[in-house]
C-alpha cells in the first residue's frame, strides 16, 4: 500500500533531522556552555516528541491496513476497482486508505490521494454526517460532485456521482426563470402640474427612456400600460440578482431628471421573484408595487413569498398629493360604515401619544355628532401619553352621563356583530390599543400615514393609508369636514391641531400645503394655539430626565445615541423629547435613544428626513416613518441593542442616507 510507504519513507527523514540537532547541539559547547545545555534539551524533548508521533502514526497506519484488508476481499476489490463511478474507501478518521482508477481520473486529478483525509474535499461536514444525509454536495475546480457514503464496521466506502452537467442546467433554468416587474411613475402628476406642456412632454420622455435602457440592460422589455404613469417589465432571475447587488441603480438615475424648480422624478418598483407562473408573479408585483407606494414612494419591493420582501431606497422624502377627490369618497364610504354600525369604537396604537388621541377624538366627534352614533374612544390611562388631550375632553364633557374614554375590556363588553372599530395612528394588528378588540370586531377602518408594513390589518373595510400625510389628524381633520364641517368644538380641535403639531415638529417636518389647510380649518374651528402648546408641556422630572438622556449621547457616523438603564414613570416622554432635542445638535441627522420598560429594551428613533431611520429601525425587527420610528426588543439587554444599533448604522446607513456614510468612527 502506498500508505505503509509513505511511512517507511518519512521515517528516515525524521531522524536524520534529530542528528543534525544534536551535532549543532555539541558544537554550541565550545562557543557557549549555556547555550549547549539550553539546545541539548530541545534536542532531547525534540526527538522524544517526534519517536511518540511516529510510534502513533505507525500505529494508526498499522490499523488503518487492517481496516482495509477486512473491508475488501479480492472479489470486492475487483468489483470495486472496476465500478464505473469513483470510489474512495475512508477510514473512521477520514484517511483514505483506498480509491479505484474512476476516482483517480474523476476526483484526484491523476494525482495520487490515498494517505489524504477525505475531509479536504468534504469541507465543514463528518463522515457521520455525510452517511446519514441523503446526498452532499461538492465542487472540486469546475466540477460538481453528489457524495454518498456507506458505513461499513471498519471503514466507509464513498462514492462520488459526477453531475456536473445536471446542476448547470439547473443552475441555468433557475436564473433564466421570467421576472414580472411593474414600475410607476410615483410624481407624474405632481411635476407636471407646473410644468408647461413642453416639460412635461421632456420629462416623460426621459423617464420612459431611461426605463426601457435599464430593461435592455435587464436582457428583457418594457411596455407601457394604459393609465399613463405605470410600466411592465419582463426579465429574469439573473438581472434581478444583478439589480439587486447595484442595489438598482435605476432609482437614483430617475432621480436625476429635474423639472423646474429642481423637483426630481422618481418611480416605484414591484417585483415578483420566484413565482410558480407567469400569472403568479405579475399578482406578485402589483402587491409588492402597492408595497413600495403604501411606503412612500422611490423604492423597489421585491417579493420572494407570501409576506415576504425586501426593500431598497427609499431616500426621498413623500411628495404631497393634492387631490382630495379620495378623501371625499374615503369619507362617504366611512360615513356609511358609521350608519350601518350600533356602536363605534375609536381606539390607537400602544403607548398612545398626542396624534392618536387626537385622532380618535375627531373620529369620536364625527361618529357621535355628525352621524349621530354612539361612539367610544378604546385608551390605557396608565400607559397613554396625551392625557392633556384626554384631561380637556373630559373637563368640557363633564355635564355627560356617558363616559368618552373607556378602557379595552369595557370596549369587549359593549362589541356586537353590528360595531364598528376604527383603528388610528397605525395599520400593525401587534401595535394596537386592544388586539382581542381588533380580532373581535367583524368590521375595521383603519385610517393611518406611517409608511407600510408587510405585517398590516387585512380584514379592513377601508384601509385609508396616506404615507404623505404629516400625520393621522391631518387625515381625519380632512375626513371629518366631509362627515360633518361643525361638528367639531374648540376642545376637539384642539386635539387634532396637538397631533399634526407633535408630528410636523411644530410645522417643521413634512408640513404640506394640506397639513395648512388642516390646520387654519382647525382654527376657524376654534383651536387655541397657546392651548395646544401647553399641551406639550412636561413637568421638572421629565425635564431633567430628558437632558439626563442627552448628557449620554454619542455620535458615530451622523447619529447621536443615547441610553439609560433607569426605569421611570417619565422615561418614555423623556425618551421622545431627548430624541427630538438631539436634532438641534451640529452634525447629528438621526438621533436613537435607547430606554427601558420593565424587561424591554426600546428605541425612540428621529430624524430630519436626511436620513430614513425607518429603513434602519426595520433593520431591527421595527417600524415608522422616514423621520420617525421605534423598536421593542425583548430578552436582551442594553448593550446588546445598542451593539447591534452600531451594527446596523454601520450596515445599511449607507442605503438609508442621502449622504455618504463617514468611515466608521465614532467621533
Amino acid at each position: 500500500m502506498n500508505l505503509k510507504r509513505k511511512v517507511w519513507v518519512s521515517s528516515p527523514i525524521l531522524y536524520v533531522l534529530a542528528v543534525v540537532m544534536a551535532g549543532m547541539t555539541a558544537a554550541s559547547w565550545f562557543w557557549n556552555p549555556v547555550i549547549f545545555f539550553i539546545e541539548l534539551g530541545v534536542t532531547i524533548i525534540s526527538i522524544a516528541v517526534i519517536t511518540v508521533i511516529f510510534v502513533q502514526f505507525k500505529s494508526h497506519v498499522t490499523v488503518a491496513m487492517k481496516s482495509a484488508s477486512k473491508v475488501l476481499s479480492g472479489r470486492e476489490y475487483q468489483l470495486l476497482e472496476d465500478f464505473t463511478l469513483p470510489v474512495a474507501i475512508v477510514g473512521n478518521e477520514g484517511d483514505v486508505i483506498w480509491v479505484n482508477t474512476a476516482f483517480l481520473m474523476d476526483v484526484g486529478r491523476d494525482s495520487e490521494y490515498r494517505g489524504e483525509n477525505i475531509l479536504k474535499l468534504i469541507q465543514s461536514k463528518t463522515m457521520d454526517q455525510v452517511a446519514e444525509a441523503d446526498g452532499t454536495n461538492i465542487s472540486i475546480d469546475d466540477k460538481k460532485f453528489t457524495v454518498f457514503a456507506a458505513k461499513t464496521q471498519y471503514a466507509y466506502i464513498v462514492y462520488f456521482v459526477n453531475d456536473t452537467n445536471y446542476k448547470n442546467i439547473s443552475k441555468e433554468y433557475e436564473q433564466t426563470r421570467p421576472c414580472v416587474m411593474i414600475a410607476a411613475f410615483d410624481n407624474k402628476e405632481e411635476l407636471a402640474h407646473d410644468c408647461s406642456a413642453t416639460e412635461e412632454a421632456r420629462i416623460n420622455a426621459e423617464v420612459e427612456a431611461t426605463l426601457n435602457n435599464w430593461a435592455q440592460d435587464m436582457g428583457g422589455f418594457v411596455k407601457k400600460l394604459s393609465g399613463g404613469n405605470r410600466y411592465l417589465l419582463v426579465s429574469d432571475e439573473r438581472h434581478v440578482a444583478w439589480a439587486i447587488e447595484k442595489r438598482f441603480e435605476i432609482l437614483d438615475v430617475i432621480r436625476k431628471i429635474k423639472a423646474p424648480g429642481n423637483r426630481s422624478a422618481t418611480v416605484s418598483i414591484g417585483i415578483g421573484r420566484g413565482a410558480g407562473t407567469l400569472t403568479e408573479s405579475e399578482q406578485w408585483a402589483r402587491q409588492a408595487l402597492d408595497m413600495a407606494l403604501g411606503r412612500g414612494g422611490d423604492q423597489v419591493a421585491v417579493k420572494k413569498s407570501n409576506d415576504v420582501y425586501d426593500f431598497f431606497g427609499g431616500l426621498s422624502k413623500g411628495v404631497e398629493k393634492r387631490d382630495k377627490v379620495r378623501t371625499r369618497v374615503i369619507a362617504a364610504s366611512i360615513s356609511d360604515h358609521m350608519k350601518a354600525s350600533d356602536i363605534v369604537f375609536v381606539m390607537g396604537h400602544q403607548f398612545s401619544d398626542l396624534d392618536a388621541v387626537g385622532a380618535s377624538v375627531g373620529m369620536w366627534s364625527a361618529a357621535t355628532k355628525g352621524v349621530k352614533k354612539p361612539a367610544y374612544i378604546v385608551i390605557d390611562r396608565d400607559a397613554t401619553m396625551a392625557m392633556p388631550i384626554v384631561d380637556e375632553i373630559e373637563a368640557a364633557h363633564q355635564d355627560s352621563e356617558e363616559n368618552i374614554f373607556i378602557s379595552a375590556e369595557e370596549a369587549l363588553d359593549l362589541l356586537t356583530p353590528r360595531s364598528l372599530v376604527i383603528v388610528v395612528d397605525t395599520h400593525s394588528p401587534d401595535f394596537v390599543e386592544s388586539k382581542e378588540l381588533l380580532n373581535e370586531a367583524q368590521r375595521v377602518v383603519v385610517i393611518d400615514h406611517h409608511r407600510m408594513m408587510v405585517k398590516h390589518i387585512t380584514n379592513a373595510v377601508v384601509f385609508y393609508h396616506e404615507p404623505y400625510a404629516s400625520s393621522t389628524s391631518e387625515m381625519v381633520s380632512e375626513l371629518v369636514q366631509y362627515i360633518g364641517n361643525t361638528v367639531l368644538s374648540k376642545e376637539e380641535a384642539d386635539a387634532l391641531l396637538a397631533g399634526i403639531m407633535l408630528d410636523t415638529k411644530n410645522f417643521v417636518l413634512k408640513s404640506g400645503v394640506r397639513t395648512f389647510e388642516a390646520a387654519a380649518y382647525l382654527r376657524r374651528r376654534g383651536a387655541d394655539t397657546v392651548v395646544v402648546k401647553k399641551m406639550f408641556a412636561s413637568n421638572l422630572d421629565t425635564y431633567k430626565e430628558k437632558y439626563s438622556l442627552i448628557s449620554t449621547a454619542e455620535v458615530y457616523n451622523g447619529c447621536a445615541i443615547a441610553c439609560t438603564n433607569e426605569s421611570t414613570p417619565n422615561v418614555r416622554v423623556a425618551a421622545a423629547q431627548a430624541a427630538d432635542e438631539l436634532l438641534s445638535i451640529q452634525g447629528v441627522n438621526a438621533s436613537f435613544v435607547l430606554f427601558k420598560t420593565g424587561k424591554t429594551v426600546n428605541i425612540s428613533a428621529r430624524s430630519l428626513g436626511d436620513i430614513n431611520v425607518q429603513i434602519l429601525i426595520e433593520a431591527m425587527g421595527g417600524g415608522g416613518h422616514l423621520t420617525m420610528a421605534g423598536v421593542q426588543k425583548t430578552g436582551t439587554t442594553m448593550e446588546e441593542v445598542k451593539q447591534e444599533l452600531i451594527q446596523v448604522i454601520h450596515d445599511v446607513l449607507p442605503y438609508a442616507s442621502k449622504f455618504p456614510a463617514l468611515n466608521g468612527n465614532k467621533s
